[in-house]
């Protein structure tokens, strides 16, 4: 060959080469620009997970769904051993990650969980299969790449091979889930070490936490038609928050009553823990008001209102109180107990507790009998609601409020 054409043929050589490497430099650019980023390490995530955190800073996790943890289930000292634990949840916001939360506290033995999965995708906690949970303890699981639909039901599933308990459980779910030990599967309304599933989202603002009693937790409404208010919440919210519930059957205020701990001493673990939570919704009270044994000072009920509101607040969060039901008709209602359900609505409506308020009390009220339910809402034993009377509520908060700066104006002027 003669030598000018060789120099022609290296010339055109290394052109080429310079093309192919310049195109697939762009190509990988342009297809890293529709691919998830990495998942980050558990600890790259610590802080969506750290009460102190900002709630502007969650890494792009929040809370899709909570429960709180409400005791240790009677009759379980041996846990479930041989068994696989599957709890059904119900979303509020998707993402195209997940990571679960498994809570022991009230456990007196570790808890052995040696397979994990959501929607069927195996789960790892530091990078292992298997995971124990310390009693009195939680663990939060490595980020799991699986598509999650908002408002969609979601199974995450986990075997325990071992003894240990008491179980730690929420009951009164209003959610169908299932337990199964190789002979048979049975139903359950009760999730079991199952308290919160974070979805990744950057899209999504914050998490909107509600903590409350039955009300909140959806006493009267249908077994998995998910009608609970903060279900209404989420659906109106349309993806743009998390909501996560912290309601408990039963729950009161300020003292130990028939379940779960008091919202003053649960409050930093089932609200301010919660991943990228942004606002806070108190529905707290009436049990206090109705329950044995009654609090008769509604300044002290309302004391206790003002200090969930004032931690919250440090936090550099959004408060919103829910004002008291009517309960006349309920077996404990007295005109006594209702005087002082009405002075505590009297407070919250003055905007001297919480940033705003929402005015549950007149969503659901007989407006011919205003200390009682209108029936179309009562589910029948005139404290609880039925799907529609937590409609109401759900429909009663102002959206904008989550958002608006912190002036004491009732967020139910839309309705």
């Amino acid at each position: 060959m003669p030598r000018r054409q060789g120099y022609a043929l290296l010339i055109a050589l290394l052109a080429g080469t310079a093309v192919l490497a310049a195109a697939a430099v762009l190509g990988t650019a342009l297809f890293a620009g529709h691919r998830p980023a990495p998942l980050p390490s558990a600890d790259a995530h610590a802080a969506a997970r750290t009460p102190a955190a900002p709630a502007h800073t969650n890494g792009g996790w929040v809370a899709t769904w909570t429960t709180a943890p409400v005791g240790g289930e009677p009759n379980t000292e041996r846990g479930f051993p041989g068994s696989t634990i599957r709890n059904t949840v119900h979303t509020s916001v998707g993402g195209d990650a997940a990571r679960i939360t498994l809570s022991n506290l009230f456990g007196t033995s570790p808890l052995l969980v040696d397979r994990a999965t959501v929607n069927t995708r195996p789960v790892t906690f530091g990078g292992a299969s298997a995971v124990t949970v310390p009693a009195g303890g939680q663990v939060v699981s490595d980020p799991v790449a699986v598509p999650v639909a908002p408002r969609s039901d979601l199974e995450v599933a986990f075997r325990t091979p071992r003894p240990g308990g008491p179980v730690t459980h929420h009951p009164n779910s209003h959610q169908t889930s299932y337990l199964a030990d190789g002979r048979a599967t049975w139903s359950t309304t009760k999730w079991r070490y199952l308290t919160a599933v974070d979805v990744r989202n950057e899209a999504v603002a914050g998490t909107v936490v509600a903590i409350g009693d039955s009300l909140t937790a959806g006493s009267g409404s249908t077994t998995d038609a998910n009608t609970r208010w903060t279900d209404v919440l989420a659906e109106r919210l349309g993806g743009g928050y998390g909501v996560a519930n912290a309601g408990i059957a039963g729950n009161r205020l300020l003292t130990p009553g028939s379940a779960g701990q008091p919202g003053t001493v649960r409050f930093e673990r089932d609200v301010l823990g919660v991943a990228g939570v942004r606002t806070v919704i108190v529905a707290l009270g009436i049990n206090d008001v109705q329950g044995a044994p009654q609090e008769t000072d509604a300044g002290r009920i309302v004391a206790g209102l003002r200090s969930l509101a004032e931690q919250a607040r440090a936090r550099d969060l959004r408060v919103v109180g829910a004002t008291l039901t009517p309960f006349e008709g309920f077996r404990s209602w007295t005109p006594e107990r209702n005087a002082v359900r009405l002075a505590v609505n009297e407070q919250i409506r003055s905007g001297t507790v919480f940033d705003a308020y929402v005015d549950f009390d007149a969503a659901v009220r007989d407006p011919a009998a205003p200390n009682r339910i209108l029936p179309a809402y009562d589910s029948g034993d005139h404290l609880h609601f039925n799907d529609a009377g937590y409609r109401a509520l759900g429909e009663r908060v102002d959206l904008a409020s989550l958002e608006r700066s912190r002036t004491a104006k009732p967020v139910s002027d839309a309705l």
